[in-house]
């Protein structure tokens, strides 16, 4: 007893002293999700007024299917419900101004509810902090979602069906108020009717009769007030199906869409996609309804979504919100592997396709299919876990590096180094396909920053001569000789080559031998290298500068390209996906000069330790050698590179020499110190106690 209530005494103390934080966090939450929201809505409403509501024009506009007298699906850009237009129809006297502000707000109203409803509808029990944290953090992604962002523009009868059902299936009403409002989302998205089944496998039969008869009593008032479009959209169509864009569109996230894509036609598709469909239906509602029973209504909820979308002839953009309610399931043993399953949905459904995979020839159709495989993934095969696993709250934890004390006698006002010494550096090795998602995610940020940074001619040719003046104030103005010594002499092309090849080749390289035998200096490592890219970006942005091959006038041979048009540069393939006058710092020598200090640390052969550290001498070479750098842009490069590593040591701490007591040592002073039996499971860090520790202070 005596240990229990101080046991009780110390979790109070530890809850009242982190309350503070708490307040702060769940503060900073509502502030993001608020700003999220107004961003939203300035994006549509500063739009001018025959602009703002584009896809909601097709409807109600001077010229939309429900404004001008005629069938609703004339024109094939309705491709809502009959039921759904005849909702719409009183909408057709409201002006525009006043509709587009009803319609904004309104769908932000409908995200605010639905993110509230999600959150209170995880399963039980939850952490306080959970508890207070989930409905901002629900209500950011929902907004910063493709869908809702799609939803902006084409109404709210997209988010209204996922609303409704989650009212009906979760809250704690009558069989007959469940059905009315499942009967009514189905009524306005057919695929919806996939509840019912739900409903009915989990013993709410009545209110599964009552969800089908709803639909079925819509639709046919409907139908007797709008036979002839009716009869359109059910039996010419069969369920909307070849209204709006073409069924093949990359839009169209349905495996009747992707067969479309693969060349598939005819009665042979037809027949492919209804057996596929029927699979999957039957698996993911037998999945649905497994997790239903075990107390997990949001993520049963969030399955046959998953299926909806999967098995329906269409499901547009704004159809698919039901994804991204899928990162509400538990996927993994390990507390490390937990948030992989929550970063693949929130960035498929939040990002373009070119940001998750690499448009490469091959790989880009599972990019442009992510939201689809992503559905199939959740409705039949994603492993989520059961409340009763001995995993649901009991992960097996991640083993993490111990903190050594504050230095005694530090005064109060001095900061303690690393700044962000509450983050705990882990000993085990990172989750292979979570590192891929955000080395992914990372580069696409950098190409598309570094794309957009400003590239005015004249401007960049204006930092180019201060460059040069200053080179010549130096006397290291030596790229003009050595660029003519290299211009056709029999190094030209391995240059060349060299230039395109080495810059990517080599420090992928490393990062994979440091993740397969030293993960602790793979998170050293490579957090390093993200600063360092960071402040080359911060770089290109501020100071445009034009290389030495688009100066005009000054002599400069591009060994590469030829003679260039200064007013339209060429670069080869990867012209139009560079900026051509982001120069300054040299990343080539930069991530050559990251490759050297890896190598000089942690490399276990001298020679091994010489060849990194002629890599970017060799770089520095060639980039001059080929025009594409300044000297300067090399130092550059050196300079963040530097940066990168001392901020990473400033903020997160580095390692000191293991004890020669407790084995051979096996890593350097600056980085960390695992040998190359590095443990892959949190489990086997114990090994390596004696031999790493994080400096923390």
């Amino acid at each position: 007893m005596a240990n229990a209530q101080r046991r009780g005494l110390a979790t109070a103390e530890v809850s009242g002293s982190q309350e503070p934080r708490i307040r702060v966090g769940l503060g900073a939450l509502w502030l993001l999700a608020g700003l999220l929201a107004m961003r939203q809505a300035a994006a549509v409403l500063r739009q001018p007024p025959g602009e703002r509501l584009t896809d909601l024009e097709t409807w109600i506009g001077p010229n939309g299917v429900l404004r001008v007298p005629g069938p609703l699906y004339e024109n094939g850009t309705f491709t809502g419900t009959p039921f759904a237009g005849l909702v719409l129809k009183p909408l057709t006297r409201a002006a525009e101004q006043s509709l587009g502000l009803f319609w904004t707000f309104g769908t932000l109203l409908l995200v605010v509810v639905l993110g509230f409803v999600a959150a209170r509808a995880l399963p039980r029990p939850v952490s306080r902090r959970t508890a207070l944290f989930a409905a901002p953090v629900a209500i950011s992604l929902m907004v910063l979602s493709l869908p809702v962002r799609n939803t902006f523009t084409l109404g709210q009868t997209s988010i209204l069906p996922v609303l409704l059902v989650l009212v009906g299936l979760l809250a704690h009403a009558s069989a007959r108020r469940s059905g009315v409002v499942i009967g009514l989302a189905a009524a306005l998205q057919p695929t919806v009717l996939l509840f019912a089944p739900l409903l009915w496998m989990t013993g709410r039969r009545r209110a599964a009769a009552t969800a089908a008869g709803t639909f079925a009593g819509c639709s046919a008032l409907a139908w007797a007030v709008l036979p002839h479009d009716s009869a359109t959209y059910w039996v010419y169509h069969i369920a909307g199906a070849g209204l709006g864009q073409p069924a093949d569109s990359l839009h169209n996230q349905s495996l009747h869409g992707l067969l479309l894509r693969l060349g598939l036609s005819g009665l042979p598709e037809l027949a492919l996609f209804g057996v596929l469909a029927g699979a999957v239906a039957v698996l993911g509602l037998r999945r649905a309804a497994h997790y239903a029973g075990d107390g997990q209504l949001l993520l049963a909820a969030a399955v046959t979504g998953c299926v909806a979308v999967a098995v329906s002839p269409t499901a547009w953009l704004h159809q698919q919100l039901w994804i991204l309610l899928a990162v509400v399931g538990r996927v993994g043993r390990r507390q490390a592997d937990r948030v992989v399953w929550p970063v693949l949905v929130v960035m498929v459904m939040t990002l373009s396709s070119a940001a998750v995979v690499p448009t490469t020839r091959g790989i880009h159709l599972v990019g442009e299919n992510a939201p689809l495989l992503v559905a199939l993934a959740a409705a039949c095969a994603v492993p989520f876990l059961d409340r009763g696993s001995p995993h649901w709250d009991r992960p097996v934890p991640t083993r993490y590096a111990e903190r050594e004390p504050a230095a005694p006698g530090r005064r109060p006002w001095i900061p303690s180094i690393p700044l962000l010494g509450f983050l705990r550096r882990p000993l085990s090795r990172p989750n292979l396909l979570l590192e891929l998602l955000l080395i992914r995610a990372g580069y696409f940020c950098y190409a598309y920053i570094r794309g957009s940074a400003p590239e005015t001619r004249g401007v960049a040719e204006d930092h180019a001569r201060q460059i040069l003046d200053m080179e010549v104030a130096l006397h290291i103005d030596i790229e003009r000789w050595f660029n003519h010594l290299v211009a056709g002499s029999w190094i030209e092309g391995g240059m060349n080559r060299y230039y395109t090849t080495f810059h990517f080749l080599v420090p992928l390289s490393l990062l994979g031998w440091m993740y397969l035998r030293r993960p602790v200096a793979y998170r050293w490592a490579r957090t390093a290298l993200a600063i360092a890219t960071l402040l080359a970006l911060v770089g290109f942005w501020l100071y445009p500068l034009a290389p030495p091959r688009l100066m005009p006038g000054l002599g400069y041979i591009d060994t590469a390209n030829g003679p260039q048009d200064l007013a339209k540069p060429d670069f080869g393939p990867l012209t139009e996906l560079s900026n051509q006058y982001a120069a300054m710092p040299s990343l080539h020598v930069g991530w050559s000069l990251w490759c050297a200090v890896v190598c000089v640390l942690l490399a276990p052969k001298v020679w091994l330790k010489l060849l990194g550290v002629l890599y970017p001498v060799l770089t520095t070479a060639v980039i001059v050698g080929t025009a594409n750098h300044y000297v300067l842009d090399a130092v550059g490069g050196a300079v963040v590179v530097a940066c990168g590593f001392g901020l990473q040591s400033v903020l997160l701490g580095r390692t000191r020499d293991p004890d020669p007591a407790a084995g051979p040592a096996a890593g350097p002073a600056m980085g960390p110190a695992v040998g190359p039996g590095d443990p892959a499971e949190p489990g086997d860090a114990s090994r390596v106690h004696g031999t790493a520790e994080v400096r923390r202070g």
